[in-house]
């Protein structure tokens, strides 16, 4: 016997209330924890969650917008200043407070630290040496990060780079591979002086020596990718739950979803960044909003503040509502207002009334900013609609409908007369 079933009364009860329906079936789940109490307590219980639900309703002509900006505002003076916040391990930093929420209200194109979750297919989530090849596989390695030293020598203009053998073994990296990599380079010629102990030499084939094109040689040579995946700077490998049970994942500093996502062992479809427009680019509007919401809200609970989801889902709306990612600015939402005096008293008053003034723009004294402004009474609330009654079109529509009905009567005295002479026949 399903849930719904065992508590239909509940259920038409909170049917009957307008609870949705994920809301009924966690309140059918909770009741089966509590099912050896008293009917009397199982009704108390159904009717505390009725009357919390309309409780948390929001009125129609309630002032929402100003609502979420005060509800999210205020919290925000009590933030700090923090920048850096450490992820279980000294390598990995993410920025935090004030200055992360400023990112992502203003739609910055790249977050500060951009950093990914990575979670793992079933083998890989539950064997850590398994989830570690995987890292191995996303962190990108530089040649210059392989090394011991290097040197340039000015008498021949040779440069020598001396390989960390152990460094090579440990990211699976072949001698062979450093060297075919650098054979790639243009106008060089390479040759392995000591292949037991990774001395590489490298012979620059310019007409014109000078040293700084021999500088420039070296730093390109120095940023030669190895492995792994363009942006990927550290690929951390930790245990936790990311759903109802624990398992292997991975943390990286750095984002490049579309990349990660094709590594073998990586669940593609539970990936996500914290950088909102590659998640635009490569999931689409609907999960950019989705992290606008989860980051907004990390940020202020990972502050020990506590702001209604609603307020922030409603930010996230306004500035993915468009089908792209606007911020909350005068480059953004603030610009799209029709009313001239809002967006003078937004910012940059002067520029905006002028503007205006040249165009000749009206404004015709719909919302509360501008009204406020003149000294008017303001249009309290939103979603307030007028409804008007079209008598005309209902008329047509009831002689459409009645001359419909008369024609299926002779329709159906016709059938019948037929029916009734064939039965004779």
């Amino acid at each position: 016997m399903s849930l719904k079933s065992k508590y239909a009364r509940y259920v038409k009860m909170m049917r009957d209330a307008g609870l949705p329906e994920k809301l009924i079936e966690q309140t059918l789940e909770s009741l089966t924890q509590i099912d050896n109490l008293p009917t009397a307590a199982k009704n108390e219980f159904v009717n505390m969650v009725i009357e919390r639900y309309q409780q948390t309703l929001v009125n129609p002509g309630e002032s929402v917008g100003v609502v979420a900006a005060q509800s999210i505002g205020e919290p925000g003076t009590q933030m700090t200043l923090r920048t850096f916040h450490y992820v279980g391990v000294k390598e990995l930093n993410v920025t935090l407070g004030l200055p992360r929420l400023i990112e992502i209200f203003d739609a910055r194109s790249k977050p500060s630290t951009p950093t990914m979750t990575v979670p793992l297919k079933d083998k890989y989530a539950q064997d850590v040496s398994l989830a570690k090849e995987v890292a191995k596989n996303i962190e990108e390695v530089l040649l210059g990060e392989v090394l011991d030293k290097h040197e340039i020598d000015l008498t021949t203009m040779d440069i020598r780079l001396y390989v960390n053998m152990n460094q090579l073994k440990q990211r699976d990296i072949s001698l062979d591979t450093v060297v075919n990599l650098l054979k790639a380079v243009r106008n060089i010629e390479v040759s392995v002086d000591d292949p037991e102990n990774g001395i590489i030499r490298i012979t620059p084939q310019f007409e014109e020596f000078s040293y700084s094109k021999i500088n420039m040689l070296r730093n390109k040579i120095l940023g030669i990718r190895l492995k792994g995946i363009p942006g990927i700077r550290r690929a951390i490998v930790k245990r936790g739950k990311l759903n109802e049970k624990e398992e292997w994942y991975i943390v990286t500093e750095g984002s490049n979803m579309e990349a990660v996502m094709k590594i073998p062992g990586v669940d593609a479809k539970r990936v996500i960044s914290n950088d909102i427009f590659e998640v635009y680019r490569v999931l689409g509007i609907e999960a950019a909003r989705q992290v606008l919401i989860q980051e907004a809200r990390k940020v202020l609970e990972d502050q020990g503040l506590d702001v209604d989801l609603r307020h922030l889902m409603l930010v996230a709306d306004m500035m993915t509502m468009a089908g792209n990612i606007r911020q909350i600015g005068r480059h953004g939402i603030a610009k799209d207002k029709s009313s001239v005096l809002a967006k003078a008293a937004f910012e940059i008053t002067t520029k905006n009334i002028y503007d205006a003034s040249t165009r000749g723009d009206v404004d015709k004294l719909k919302g509360v900013a501008e009204n406020v402004i003149v000294g008017q009474l303001i249009p309290y609330g939103s979603g307030n609609i007028s409804v008007y009654f079209d008598a005309s079109s209902i008329k047509q529509s009831r002689k459409q409908h009645e001359k419909a009905s008369e024609k299926k009567e002779v329709t159906q005295s016709i059938k019948e007369k037929t029916d009734k002479d064939n039965n004779a026949k």
